[in-house]
């Protein structure tokens, strides 16, 4: 209930944010050109987000015959969380990260990237999935997917504000001031998209995903071997749609521009603090790899 109260708000304040830029590029009727673009967007983005997004980061679907270790370890976590099997893909690209994405339980997907499985051991990569099928299952992937996706749809409308906004500036309330706000709220509602999903999203999945794999050292220490790559190492597709950041375990940003003036993630320090108070204050749970 409160993800759906979440994504709802989000949603509502998205909607808002087209209707203000209609507003400033073309008056009432820009708004209301704006408020037909939401609605469809909003419609598109809660059927379509995740296959927009995987498509996006040029994501592969493996099964197990393509990747049989990495299905098997999912499809281990899966039942044993009492999740649907989600589908399973990989993503090209050496900086080590994944995340999850999907609607729901029945219709998630959990992605990793080629350079996450070269750069962790098996225990590790099997604390990085089940962090992620811990956002599956509190279905924080809903609303990840319809931010990114809805946030994309903003930054497409600022960039007519600014090729077309003139022909609008007659009905536009604020002129050509008006015209330049709509181009400029574009990289700040990004940033606020990143923001508006909570950091405590990130706490919550670490603390479940510790306890689906029974080892929370698992990962911590994954969270430390990606979190030191992810700053030496580039993310081109991440970089080029800074909105979907907060999908990832790990910010895979740089932190250059707008990207750096906040962080979608809480200090991979605390994070790596507090699921090592976890591994000393309860005793590991039995899980499938003994």
């Amino acid at each position: 209930m409160a993800n759906t109260l979440r994504t709802g708000l989000l949603m509502a304040a998205m909607t808002g944010l087209f209707l203000v830029i209609g507003l400033l590029i073309g008056g009432e009727p820009g708004m209301l050109i704006a408020f037909l673009f939401a609605a469809v967007s909003n419609l598109f983005a809660y059927w379509n987000s995740d296959k927009v997004l995987l498509r996006m980061y040029g994501a592969r679907a493996v099964d197990e015959t393509s990747a049989p270790e990495l299905v098997h370890l999912v499809a281990q976590l899966a039942a044993k969380d009492g999740l649907p099997m989600p589908k399973v893909y990989i993503v090209d690209n050496a900086q080590p990260n994944a995340f999850a994405t999907g609607r729901n339980p029945e219709h998630a997907a959990v992605c990793v990237t080629t350079g996450l499985l070269q750069r962790v051991n098996d225990e590790e990569l099997a604390g990085v999935l089940a962090h992620e099928l811990s956002h599956v299952k509190n279905r924080d992937t809903l609303t990840m997917t319809i931010t990114a996706t809805i946030a994309g749809a903003v930054s497409v409308l600022a960039n007519f504000a600014f090729f077309f906004g003139g022909y609008g500036r007659s009905r536009n309330p604020l002129g050509f001031v008006g015209v330049l706000l709509a181009t400029l709220v574009a990289p700040i509602a990004a940033v606020l998209v990143q923001m508006a999903v909570s950091r405590t999203r990130e706490f919550e999945a670490d603390r479940a995903g510790a306890e689906l794999s029974g080892r929370p050292l698992w990962l911590a220490s994954a969270l430390q071997h990606i979190d030191t790559a992810t700053k030496a190492i580039d993310n081109p597709q991440a970089d080029a749609n800074p909105a979907t950041a907060h999908m990832f375990i790990v910010n895979p940003l740089h932190g250059g521009g707008f990207s750096g003036l906040f962080s979608s993630h809480p200090s991979t320090e605390e994070r790596i603090a507090r699921l090592k108070a976890m591994a000393g204050e309860t005793p590991p749970k039995p899980g499938p790899w003994g």
